[in-house]
């Protein structure tokens, strides 16, 4: 019974790291690759920034969104700064001359709220939802709406990229982005995405003027805006040469804070299954299952293969070798686990630079995020989850978009 519980502990952790990305490369290479023409006539654009309190980093989002490769005759720029009560609504007014756009109002409903009041003053065709704290690429918008030559696809996401020179978090998060890029690719490959990087994300504004479910503003935006476009039966893609480059956060602190809130909006969809999935395709049932539900679920999972091991150790058995965790592959298991959890530890503690700052870090950038997962799973069963924004620090903008090296591609 221990052993069987040990390794069903460790084979969800394997699954959903590993196993998932390598049945959906399979299933992937079974479909053949798309691509996609840029369209004769460019659609009308609205670049919709969602800005809570951003008076330190709202004037450069500005310049860089004024200085992106679209025609500005179908660009337009709109910020959605509901609640804030710094400086931010003074700034964006400052741009009006420059046509920039407002949608204010000081009470406070959240970001996805925000969102949607918003959408009573968009005018393009497509909309690209964007944060305050990130930077596009030049050509980024263009990029975007290129894979909306297909009717079937309702909305596109971006690559998320993390700047260089943050130290070891910053290059462990940039490590991740690569990962989860991989595996968007794949979902792509074989029909749609199951989310998108809410910061760099492009919609029909036909759909998103399809009233949302009430449930969905206990989400967060992008996850909840990308089933809602999912559940009506249009694909999700990734446009890896739209990139978002954004600094990493400014503590492993801060990290795990907006992680956990973002993990208890997600336990708060799996609530609403019944509402939220589309269930029309069980192909894509099983992909945001595997892809979205499970993760929070591994730092349980981590727990129950330490407390089987442990149990394994206390209560020795001599018999059914490896799968039953007898002597001695009880005390080489434990020894394993006990290793990455030292080497979490001490990558935690770590300065180091280059390839072996990386590597130290990868256990600690893990064990962060599954402990930032346990918080958030604690804040769903204690009803402490808000769908509020917010906002962590992040490191401050030292260079432009142009400029900016990046951590992941």
């Amino acid at each position: 019974m221990i052993g069987r519980l040990f390794w069903c502990c460790v084979a969800m952790v394997g699954y959903v790291y590993a196993g998932y990305p390598a049945l959906l490369t399979i299933l992937a290479r079974l479909r053949p690759p798309q691509s996609f023409a840029s369209p004769a006539n460019l659609p009308t654009v609205t670049l919709l920034i969602a800005a809570y309190n951003e008076q330190s980093v709202i004037a450069a989002k500005l310049e860089n969104s004024l200085a992106l490769d679209y025609p500005h005759d179908r660009l337009q720029i709109l910020v959605a700064a509901d609640g804030s009560d710094d400086a931010t609504p003074a700034i964006v007014a400052s741009f009006a001359s420059r046509g920039v756009e407002l949608s204010y109002r000081p009470e406070r409903a959240g970001k996805l709220a925000a969102i949607i009041r918003a959408l009573a003053q968009a005018r393009g065709e497509i909309v690209v939802l964007s944060d305050a704290n990130n930077l596009y690429d030049v050509g980024a918008l263009r990029a975007l709406i290129v894979p909306f030559i297909d009717p079937r696809v309702g909305a596109v996401t971006g690559a998320k990229v993390i700047a260089k020179g943050d130290g070891a978090l910053g290059d462990s998060e940039g490590l991740y982005w690569k990962y989860e890029s991989y595996i968007k690719r794949q979902e792509t490959r074989l029909g749609s995405c199951t989310g998108a990087v809410g910061e760099i994300m492009a919609v029909r504004r036909s759909l998103l003027e399809q009233p949302l479910p009430p449930e969905a503003r206990f989400m967060a935006d992008d996850l909840a805006i990308a089933m809602h476009v999912l559940k009506q039966g249009y694909r999700v893609v990734y446009a890896p040469a739209a990139r978002s480059i954004e600094r990493v956060s400014a503590s492993a602190q801060d990290e795990r804070e907006r992680r956990a809130r973002i993990v208890a909006q997600r336990f708060v969809m799996m609530r609403y299954s019944h509402i939220m999935l589309p269930l029309a395709n069980p192909l894509l049932v099983w992909q945001i299952v595997s892809h979205k539900y499970l993760r929070p679920l591994v730092p349980l999972a981590m727990i129950g293969a330490l407390l089987a091991n442990l149990a394994a150790v206390i209560r020795p058995t001599s018999r059914g070798g490896v799968m039953r965790l007898a002597h001695p592959y009880n005390w080489v298991m434990l020894a394993l686990q006990a290793g990455f959890y030292a080497l979490a530890w001490a990558g935690g503690r770590s300065e180091r630079r280059g390839m072996l700052g990386k590597l130290l870090y990868i256990p600690a950038f893990l064990v962060n995020s599954n402990c930032a997962a346990l918080i958030g799973l604690y804040r769903f069963l204690t009803g402490r989850h808000t769908s509020f924004w917010n906002r962590v620090q992040r490191r401050e903008h030292e260079r432009s978009a142009s400029e900016q090296s990046v951590a992941s591609a």
